[in-house]
């Protein structure tokens, strides 16, 4: 099939143009949008969106309207239209453990001093428990189990986890023991690693103890959950493993909670009847892994639940410097707004 090549032309810039390109259309076609509708393309999210808050703020009023449209999601595959119906929140902790004042010789000091590093892997062997649960106090309040029908849905669509994992060089799926894999990827809880160091790292040996040691972890969050607390007991459970003769220092990462759409909202039933008739096929209502800041800002600050249609696809390769949209995914991608725009104007 024929593709666009362009960084950005799948995450987000071509999503963003099926919108625009499908009010366009309406309005060469009827000479007006059958609903009022405000544009806002947000540039900065891969760096943290800085100027978006006090954006919003400042123009709460024009902003809040009765829905917004997100198109930065995919579908489930390239014949099979979807809504993300969920969305992980997430926060974050670095973590700096000392011991000793200086480096240490291991042979003068082994056996005797406490050793960062060692502590550092303790606190991470005791997140999880045999069966892949988290063990923190608490972490699972606000965890909320999907509905028998979502959970049959995805049990339906034929998602092979040795085929997801295959395609990253992996075959053996972790995480809780009793859930499905499409549950682990969207509807639990999560806790990484995302770097841990301390002592020598050059090329050789050098038999030291470091004076320090560091790591640094981010937390998927679903249900409601909430950030704070979830960080709060991550801190309480590193204290409790820091001897006494060692200290801990805590930076920080701003978290966002989950979100997820109300399986009621009249939005979502007009939405799924767009896309079946554009694409012959029932809409699948999926999770994501991921978080999407701005959706949240929708909901928390202008009061707005947000339906998140995407056409971007597996392959994409986003981010990379041969990221593609496919022509069909822009080309069905801007009727299916049309389609979208024309259901929810049915009041």
């Amino acid at each position: 099939s024929k593709i666009i090549v362009a960084r950005g032309s799948a995450d987000d810039k071509g999503q963003l143009m099926t919108f625009v390109e499908a009010a366009r259309a309406y309005l060469e076609e009827t000479g007006d949008l059958p609903l009022d509708v405000t544009i806002l393309f947000e540039g900065e999210e891969e760096s943290g969106s800085p100027s978006l808050h006090p954006f919003l703020e400042a123009n709460k009023d024009e902003l809040s309207c009765d829905l917004a449209l997100v198109c930065d999601t995919g579908m489930w595959d390239a014949e099979t239209p979807a809504i993300s119906i969920m969305l992980r929140g997430m926060v974050g902790d670095e973590i700096i453990v000392k011991a000793a004042s200086r480096d240490l010789h291991s042979g003068s000091y082994g056996g005797s001093a406490q050793n960062p590093n060692h502590i550092v892997a303790d606190i991470i062997a005791g997140l999880h428990d045999e069966n892949g649960k988290v063990t923190l106090p608490g972490f699972y309040d606000g965890v909320i189990d999907m509905p028998e029908d979502v959970t049959n849905m995805w049990d339906e669509l034929g998602f092979s986890v040795e085929e997801f994992l295959g395609e990253v060089g992996l075959k053996h799926p972790r995480g809780e023991k009793d859930r499905m894999p499409l549950e682990h990827l969207w509807t639990r809880p999560t806790v990484e690693v995302n770097g841990m160091w301390g002592g020598y790292q050059g090329a050789g040996s050098k038999t030291v103890i470091p004076a320090e040691a560091h790591a640094k972890f981010t937390f998927r969050l679903v249900g409601d959950q909430d950030p704070d607390k979830i960080q709060e007991a991550f801190r309480a459970y590193v204290r409790s493993k820091i001897p006494a003769d060692c200290t801990v220092d805590f930076i920080a990462k701003e978290g966002s909670p989950a979100l997820r759409l109300d399986f009621a909202m009249p939005a979502l039933e007009k939405g799924k009847k767009a896309l079946k008739d554009e694409w012959g096929k029932e809409a699948a209502l999926i999770g994501m892994g991921g978080s999407i800041p701005i959706v949240g800002d929708f909901k928390r600050m202008l009061g707005m639940d947000s339906l998140l249609i995407g056409f971007g696809l597996e392959d994409d390769q986003i981010h990379s410097p041969n990221e593609k949209y496919n022509l069909t995914s822009f080309h069905k991608g801007i009727r299916s707004w049309a389609r979208v725009l024309d259901e929810l104007a049915k009041g």
